[in-house]
């Protein structure tokens, strides 16, 4: 049985008629390939990624496992479609907390049209990709309410300011989490997700290191996934926070040059948890275990 996925929290839907990613209950993603160039160039990337041997083996980890492909009903109904078959990154998760942050100032790619090119610097201006070299794209944060859900519409999110993003990252990793979010955020999971030895922050940090020698590759437009299992940690268990690398449809080989626009975003983001973890960590006098050093 294929369905939509619960907890999308940007890109394409698959609703109202509309075609987008569907998932099973084993843990498969299935990715409609997107128009002839988008999709080719996702699906070529995914073909080399998976087959080089230049990539760490623990590098890996940071990227959704790649199954083939898989002719399927669309979800559009337009009938059969080539679509991507990938890890479902959240399908064991109960009530996980997610967020999609696109990485890099630009999120166009060299070869891409002047049309193309114009509509995302329209877009990179008007979020906090070029102030910032990232933006978020959506996210969702389940309320101490069992029934409840914290996640901004899309014209909310794309309506982000510079503070407003230090707000929201904040507001990720609360106790006192409402789905009004009209709650001043405590930071109090911050320690728990975003540090430690295994934190979103040291996970960042050891994708950052592979990042500042790699140049297989240039990942335009791409996201950095991070959630944690919500659940587990209002009930003081291990947070089991990951982050993924998403969405691939405009990633080009490197050529030999280091992805100086991803890395850059990827440095803004280590720096703005890192001060959510430093302001943690002199409020409640307690080290958090992490540094941007680590």
């Amino acid at each position: 049985m294929l369905k939509a996925p619960n907890h999308q929290v940007a890109g394409h839907k698959a609703h109202e008629g509309k075609l987008g990613p569907l998932v099973d209950d084993s843990g498969h993603f299935y990715k409609p390939l997107q128009d002839v160039e988008r999709g080719s160039r996702e699906l070529a990337f995914y073909t080399s990624f998976s087959s080089t041997t230049k990539v760490p083996s623990q590098i890996r980890r940071f990227y959704p496992v790649f199954y083939g492909t898989k002719l399927l009903e669309a979800s559009d109904g337009s009938g059969l479609l080539l679509h991507l078959v990938l890890q479902d990154l959240v399908s064991s998760r109960r009530k996980p907390a997610i967020m999609d942050i696109k990485i890099g100032s630009r999120t166009w790619y060299p070869q891409s049209s002047e049309d193309y090119i114009k509509r995302c610097l329209q877009k990179d201006k008007q979020t906090t990709s070029l102030p910032l070299g990232f933006r978020i794209s959506g996210l969702q944060l389940p309320a101490s309410k069992e029934s409840e859900l914290w996640k901004p519409a899309k014209k909310v999110v794309q309506g982000y300011n510079v503070d407003d993003v230090k707000l929201v990252i904040r507001k990720f990793v609360p106790s006192n989490s409402s789905a009004n979010s009209d709650l001043d955020p405590d930071c109090s999971f911050a320690s728990s997700v975003y540090g430690g030895s295994s934190g979103i922050l040291s996970q960042l940090l050891e994708l950052k290191e592979w990042f500042e020698d790699q140049t297989l590759y240039h990942f335009n437009s791409c996201s950095v996934l991070m959630f944690y299992d919500r659940d587990s940690v209002l009930k003081g268990g291990n947070s089991g926070a990951e982050i993924k690398l998403i969405d691939f449809a405009h990633v080009v080989e490197g050529r030999g040059v280091i992805d100086h626009n991803f890395l850059g975003g990827l440095c803004s983001l280590i720096k703005f948890i890192s001060d959510i973890l430093t302001e943690g960590s002199e409020n409640n006098g307690i080290s958090t275990g992490n540094s941007i050093g680590e």
